[in-house]
């Protein structure tokens, strides 16, 4: 049974591109959570200035009433960078899995550089890692290293996540 997942990591870590990969392996609807930010928060990250945690909270509330809606199985790219953030989302969708998309700073700035006019500038990538919260203990998912092609952290995680649930049954 598929549940809901949500590619996490900083800006430029590849959440969306894997998210669609994922997403289309496991024959489940995705959603990029870009698309659920309200202008003001567009706005204010395009003039360069991080959002605060009171920008993000109706955000994470509607990409977690999203997950909500797919308890059968879907995909999110969300940076979800805070443990507070991820247990917002879990509100919603308690059985959420996270696949965390990690990297060095050079290889994610290389990975920025690469997408111009994306709304998010690059130099804004310090204060994300700064703000990263790697999954902690008790928090259900899977770090994979982004160093690698979009097929391989998919079967990455795809195979770690087979060999847990082959562990909890």
């Amino acid at each position: 049974m598929a549940i809901p997942i949500v590619v996490m990591g900083v800006s430029g870590s590849g959440k969306s591109t894997v998210g669609a990969a994922l997403a289309q392996r496991l024959r489940v609807p995705f959603a990029d959570a870009d698309d659920f930010h309200p202008p003001a928060n567009i706005a204010k990250m395009s003039a360069g200035h991080p959002l605060d945690d009171e920008d993000r909270y109706p955000w994470l509330e509607s990409i977690g009433e999203w997950l909500a809606r797919h308890p059968q199985g879907g995909v999110m790219s969300c940076s979800a960078l805070k443990r507070s953030y991820r247990d917002q989302l879990r509100r919603h969708c308690p059985d959420i899995e996270f696949l965390h998309l990690e990297g060095s700073v050079e290889t994610i700035g290389r990975r920025q550089a690469s997408r111009p006019g994306h709304f998010m500038p690059a130099a804004l990538l310090e204060s994300q890692f700064e703000t990263l919260e790697p999954l902690e203990p008790g928090e259900r998912g899977v770090t994979v290293d982004v160093d690698q092609s979009i097929d391989g952290i998919v079967e990455n995680y795809i195979s770690t996540t087979d060999s847990l649930t082959a562990e909890e049954d």
